[in-house]
């Protein structure tokens, strides 16, 4: 009451007219009804009238709650625009640009940066060869810092594949042309040749040829180059023999004139890149020097043909192959007959005779030369094989027996 009291002293109260709530709602900007005030503008500022959202209520012809706050002054802060909307739209801009500046390959390259070397690989040679490259992984290497023999296998079918896939005689088999497919046909290799000259190393690429000829009436022959893609190195070399299985009676079978003509055209008339071993390779008995039991296939080890994948028989043959000589020697050859498939639940034993002139100082100099046999627990053979062993470059020598200190920190 004393504020309504002070302010009808200042202001003097009127009868509401017509017009007054236009007039009020003038002075402060919108069609506020200030229930019969008037506020009258001074030199020194003046003054601003505020009036509350619901209609004053009045006590003897005057009205309460009404606030009489003074007008700010006219700046020239206050008078700009409100640039927070033209602001929020430049950043966004600016931020969209930075984050296109960063996907650009704008990086300068280095001599040790590589080339993308992935991808399906393409046909060469007027169409009868086909070329991939490989860059040795990670998990690719063994203690010796160099790609396994089952890393060059592996990237030896894979490009083998791809070959077929490229050209488009890919059925729905594993390999299979769709002739092929048609009879229920499946290649198997029945032998393999490799030669080693030198491993590659994590990081490295490689180039991988492989091309196909005619071997006998019912074969095919199919042989690899791998080569150092930097530098044109040969590296290894392989010549493998394959025929036709039906997958579903599991037995040899001739090339049907079809898949003849289907497959014909891609021969090469060439020699083998790795001479012929011509050695027969003797068959091993419960007197070899090392023997291995107990392996059996994983599901992981089965192909899309329901076998165990041919580079699988390969670590086999080599679990029986004495340590020191796997530490001091590397394999630079080998020559394998595959004579059977095994099954899933199969059990086999991996045997290995050691000859050589330094066969008793396995760990000392000088070549080795291996025997293998693998064998299921009945003695029906699965692979036999040959292998030649060098001692390994100076190089891998100081990887070897790296077994960390134990530490003198007690906890």
């Amino acid at each position: 009451m004393v504020a309504t009291a002070a302010t009808s002293s200042i202001f003097p109260v009127s009868s509401p007219s017509p017009d007054s709530g236009a007039k009020a709602a003038k002075l402060s900007g919108g069609p506020v009804n200030l229930g019969g005030f008037k506020s009258k503008r001074e030199s020194s500022g003046g003054l601003r009238v505020k009036a509350n959202a619901q209609a004053p209520s009045k006590i003897n012809g005057t009205a309460e709650n009404v606030k009489i706050e003074p007008a700010a002054p006219r700046t020239f802060i206050n008078q700009l625009p409100d640039w927070s909307m033209l602001l929020a739209a430049i950043t966004t801009i600016f931020l969209a640009a930075e984050k296109q500046w960063m996907m650009l390959d704008w990086k300068p390259k280095r001599p040790d940066m590589l080339e993308d070397p992935f991808g399906i690989g393409k046909i060469v040679q007027d169409g009868f060869a086909f070329r991939q490259n490989f860059s040795i992984r990670s998990y690719e290497i063994g203690a010796d810092r160099t790609a396994s023999i089952e890393t060059l296998m592996n990237h030896l079918q894979e490009t083998a594949l791809n070959h077929v896939k490229t050209a488009g005689l890919l059925g729905d088999g594993f390999g299979s042309t769709p002739e092929m497919c048609k009879k229920n046909l499946i290649w198997v290799v029945t032998r393999m040749q490799v030669v080693v000259d030198r491993y590659p190393t994590w990081g490295e690429v490689v180039q991988v040829d492989t091309w196909v000829s005619a071997s006998g009436k019912n074969g095919m022959r199919r042989d690899w180059l791998i080569r150092d893609c930097k530098t044109g190195e040969i590296l290894t070399r392989a010549s493998s023999v394959w025929v036709m299985m039906n997958k579903l009676t599991r037995r040899l079978s001739k090339m049907p004139q079809e898949v003849r003509e289907e497959i014909g055209s891609y021969f090469v008339n060439s020699d083998p890149v790795v001479e012929e071993d011509n050695k027969k390779l003797t068959k091993l008995d419960d007197t070899a020097d090392y023997i291995c039991t107990g392996l059996s296939p994983r599901w992981s080890d089965l192909d899309v043909n329901q076998h165990v994948n041919n580079v699988k028989y390969i670590g086999w043959l080599l679990e029986s192959v004495p340590q020191p000589m796997l530490e001091s020697h590397e394999l630079s050859a080998m020559t394998l007959e595959y004579r059977r498939e095994c099954g899933k639940d199969s059990v086999l034993q991996s045997l290995t005779d050691v000859s050589g002139a330094d066969a008793g100082n396995i760990a000392g100099g000088g070549s080795i030369e291996c025997k293998h046999l693998l064998r299921l627990e009945d003695g029906a053979e699965i692979v036999r094989g040959r292998t030649e062993w060098r001692v390994k470059s100076a190089n891998n020598f100081h990887v070897l027996n790296q077994v960390p200190a134990e530490s003198s920190t007690k906890i």
